[in-house]
């Protein structure tokens, strides 16, 4: 039986995704995904999506902001380019989006039946039932607008869906996962992300099993009518109080802060770039222009890939890889991305023709950093976020305002990042 993960607060946000991010967050997305589905296979990268805390994790290390609801939309907008064309190799499919295109899911799905041999039928019913239980079986003020649907040739799949409470400024995060699921009615999310609404009608509990069966029997037995009055007597009882599910707290500011951040893993991360990634990952650094700016992105990018779920409590720690397109906590360094992109390309490439070094070494990178964190120290939060901003037009600085300006504090010129 799939059970819920936790839930987080996440503010809503609305606008696009610029250009100059929107396609190198589909290549740096889809490289993922392949390192992922080639390292530990398709059903794992399942398992990863419908992590909460791991998508918001990799929605962060690819230059998102944060926090943002936003994270959801464009995490899935990227998978579905990004994965397009390498659909036949991985076996992996993602269907629907936001708005419009989450209505087109059904067809999506029929079409990719007929070229695949799965039963598609079957997962538009799915389809189908997830977005009916979420929006009128789970009551907790929160109305879809998007609905993602990721499957693989084999049948198996994962759904990512949200909803919103314009009043309240808020969205909600809702993750199927179809592995052990046995019951669209009892308990079925893999993890609901959003704020606590406090009481909240949730009929797919299996403690509702009972008010399921009643109901029903209630509507055949005594009618329509009699219902009303029914309800009308025992409208101020007190509700049951169900007990808040853990839950990641994503606040409405834009800025990072220290707390956000598990310092520690940081460390870990800078120490492993610096100290062993010259003499222990020089595989690394085959790429030209690649320096140990771009193994520490590497660092972050690798724990994505290899991390256990306990690693993805502060998914703040991941927008340090890449920074955030709000400029929080410093502008998108397009340079260090774009080698960071190379990098793994070329590694996932060599891994088709049967070398798996380039992969190893970054699992290495990431064994390392965890093993150094240990014990290593390294800059407070606020003098590495400093530094960063401070390098930032070398980095080829980018947010939506347009390129981070040249000040007085910036150092450096472009070169080996």
């Amino acid at each position: 039986m799939a059970t819920r993960s936790g839930s987080a607060d996440l503010p809503l946000h609305g606008g696009r995704v610029p250009a100059w991010l929107a396609g190198r967050m589909a290549r740096l997305g889809a490289v993922i995904a392949e390192a992922i589905v080639r390292t530990y296979g398709r059903d794992e990268f399942l398992r990863r999506l419908a992590h909460p805390f791991w998508f918001q994790s990799f929605g962060a290390v690819m230059g998102m902001d944060w926090h943002s609801s936003g994270i959801t939309t464009s995490v899935i907008g990227a998978l579905k380019r990004g994965l397009a064309p390498l659909e036949g190799e991985l076996g992996l499919h993602v269907c629907g989006g936001r708005g419009r295109h989450s209505r087109k899911t059904p067809d999506e799905l029929l079409g990719l039946g007929e070229r695949v041999g799965f039963d598609a039928a079957a997962l538009v019913r799915a389809s189908r039932l997830v977005a009916k239980v979420d929006s009128a079986a789970v009551q907790d003020g929160f109305e879809l607008y998007l609905h993602g649907f990721i499957v693989a040739d084999d049948g198996r799949w994962v759904v990512v869906q949200q909803g919103m409470n314009g009043a309240k400024r808020q969205a909600r995060r809702y993750h199927w996962l179809s592995e052990g699921l046995t019951s669209f009615v009892e308990e079925p999310h893999a993890a609901i992300e959003g704020p606590s609404r406090g009481e909240i009608v949730n009929l797919t509990d299996r403690r509702a099993t009972a008010s399921r069966e009643g109901q029903l029997a209630l509507l055949r037995d005594l009618g329509p009518d009699r219902l009303v009055r029914e309800a009308a007597a025992i409208e101020a009882a007190p509700a049951p109080v169900l007990p808040l599910l853990p839950h990641l707290v994503m606040p409405a500011r834009h800025e990072v802060q220290a707390g956000d951040v598990m310092l520690r893993r940081l460390h870990g991360a800078l120490a492993a770039a610096a100290d062993r990634a010259p003499a222990d990952f020089a595989e690394l650094l085959l790429t030209p222009g690649v320096g140990a700016r771009t193994v520490r992105s590497l660092a972050m990018v690798a724990e994505v890939v290899h991390g256990a779920p306990c690693r993805f409590a502060d998914p703040a720690r991941f927008s340090l890889a890449h920074g955030g397109k709000d400029g929080h906590p410093f502008p998108v360094p397009l340079a260090v991305y774009d080698r960071t992109i190379a990098v793994l390309k070329a590694a996932v490439e060599n891994a088709r023709l049967g070398n798996d070094e380039r992969l190893a070494a970054i699992r290495r990178l990431d064994e390392q950093a965890r093993v150094l964190e240990r014990s290593t120290s390294g800059p407070s939060f606020d003098a590495f976020v400093a530094a960063e901003r401070a390098q930032s037009p070398a980095y080829g600085g980018q947010t939506v305002g347009g390129p981070a300006p040249v000040g007085t504090a910036a150092a450096g010129k472009p070169g080996r990042t």
